[in-house]
């Protein structure tokens, strides 16, 4: 007996050394094989070590960026290079196309003009989001739009897109104007309180605003149930992007850490809250039909009963979380870049008056405001609420002339392509809303690297949305009030999934 248990050990011994043998040989060789085959196209990078890649060098650079000075002499200047600055070093090091190793899932970092414009006319199913991203970001995004592959993904577009296109879009101002109601009263109480002049701090009024917009159009009269649920998204966004999303290892998720149990309950309140609002909506769609973009999803067909579930619940998510906190962080930023550029405040709000006189905003007026249209581009050129473009090459795939095998990730930095002086010009680090006088292409010679809500078959179905509700807002603000920055203004963007201020943005704010 004795021998057969110890003949039995031994087995298992030798099972599993072979196994951990097989394991190791079969990852080293493809962790050695990438870096020889994209170093034969000249594409090198920082030495990664085989069990960590190049995290540690990662983390050793973020420590004394954290501490330097957080206010600098311009406003303006390119904060990822503080709150990434490895990505810049590597770049003055490896130039502009590189490799580097996330333990050992590889990426390259891209800026190379050319390469850039040819991920964004690949529309190959088999290029598209990073499974990484979708493990760390499954709790917010599941399997949405914003994050699934292939036929899936396909599909999602194809319900959800049309939407978005200008002709709905157009429909939905009169929602936008009734959102703005409350803000606008809000500002106007606490600047008579104040005796004609407030110290008012923007960004929770505008993610309010926002909130309530993206509630009406996908939920209509059970709009406020849905500002319930931005509540517990915004919370859940907060606990998920708190690690950074670079070093975050997925299958921490499931160890019972206070953080993770705080993710888990939010993320069943926030399922539970969109399958009781379903299950209204189908009973009460026997008497009332409302077209909202919940119906929609409702009744898009093709889905299986078993994923119907998953399908309703991960894409009012996506459209939620997309559809209101980029909006109100590009609004936010705008009026930072209006209260510091008194010139282009004046011009806007001159051209709002002259089209607008003392009506309110229509779909008509707002094509008419070439000023703020250039305004609001500008904006998303210095402060572009997408933070990378990033894609995976699900098979060995050609972009151009570069040959990337299976598995590697593909990192766009968009803030740095936004303000490169070598597509942008010597003053791309000013703020010059002219530049887009002619439009993306009379502003840079590359309009493929201005890529605000990301680029090529995965660009943002909701930017005309967005477009349109930005100058909504904006053309009723200017309308009515005049500001600039607050003394208490500390400049300090911070990665937040996007890039937003971290101590908020108080503006001082009077009545016109």
């Amino acid at each position: 007996m004795d021998i057969t248990i110890q003949y039995f050990y031994f087995v298992v011994l030798i099972g599993s050394c072979s196994l951990a043998a097989y394991l190791y040989t079969t990852a080293w060789l493809r962790f050695y094989g990438i870096q020889k085959q994209l170093r034969r196209q000249g594409i090198v990078g920082p030495p990664p070590s085989f069990f960590l890649g190049n995290i540690s060098e990662m983390k050793k650079m973020e420590v004394p960026a954290k501490m330097a000075p957080r206010d600098h002499g311009s406003l303006l200047e390119d904060c990822t290079k503080t709150l990434f600055p490895y990505f810049d070093q590597w770049r003055k090091d490896y130039g502009p196309t590189y490799l580097y190793w996330m333990r050992r899932r590889p990426a390259l970092y891209v800026t190379d003009p050319d390469l850039v414009k040819d991920i964004g006319i690949c529309v190959s199913l088999d290029f598209g989001k990073p499974k990484h991203l979708q493990k760390v970001q499954e709790p917010l995004f599941g399997s949405g739009i914003l994050k699934s592959n292939g036929l899936i993904w396909a599909h999602q577009r194809k319900i959800i897109a049309p939407e978005f296109f200008m002709d709905k879009v157009k429909g939905m101002v009169d929602l936008m104007i009734k959102s703005a109601a409350p803000l606008l009263n809000s500002w106007e109480s606490m600047i008579d309180s104040e005796g004609g002049i407030a110290d008012i701090v923007v960004d929770d009024d505008f993610r309010s605003f926002s909130a309530d917009v993206i509630s009406r159009a996908s939920f209509g009269s059970d709009y406020s149930r849905g500002r319930e649920m931005f509540l517990k998204l915004r919370a859940l966004s907060k606990l998920i992007s708190k690690p950074s999303l670079l070093f975050e290892i997925p299958y921490l998720r499931f160890l019972p850490t206070k953080s993770n149990q705080k993710i888990r309950r939010l993320e069943r309140e926030i399922r539970s809250s969109i399958l009781d609002l379903v299950k209204e909506r189908k009973e009460k769609s026997k008497v009332l039909m409302e077209k909202d973009l919940l119906q929609s999803i409702l009744e898009s067909g093709n889905i299986t009963q078993a994923s119907s579930d998953c399908f309703v619940v991960d894409n009012c998510k996506n459209i939620y979380f997309a559809g209101h906190e980029t909006t109100a962080v590009t609004a936010t930023w705008c009026l930072m870049l209006l209260a510091l550029h008194q010139e282009w405040q004046d011009r806007a709000r001159a051209e709002v008056m002259e089209v607008c006189g003392r009506r309110l905003p229509d779909f008509d007026m707002i094509n008419k405001m070439r000023t703020l249209t250039m305004v609001i581009q500008e904006t998303l050129r210095v402060f572009p609420p997408v933070t990378f473009v990033v894609r995976e090459a699900l098979r060995d795939m050609k972009l151009g002339n570069l040959h990337v095998p299976q598995g590697v990730n593909l990192w766009i930095p968009v803030w740095t392509m936004h303000r490169d002086p070598a597509l942008w010009g010597p003053d791309a680090h000013e703020f010059k809303p002219e530049r887009f006088a002619r439009g993306i292409t009379g502003a840079c010679g590359n309009p493929h690297v201005y890529m605000p809500f990301g680029m090529g078959a995965r660009t943002c179905v909701g930017q005309y949305f967005a477009m349109v509700e930005l100058k909504i807002i904006l053309s009723l603000i200017l309308s009515k009030f005049a500001f600039s920055l607050s003394p208490r203004y500390r400049h300090s963007p911070t990665f937040r999934l996007i890039i937003e201020p971290e101590f908020c943005l108080p503006l001082i704010m009077r009545k016109v």
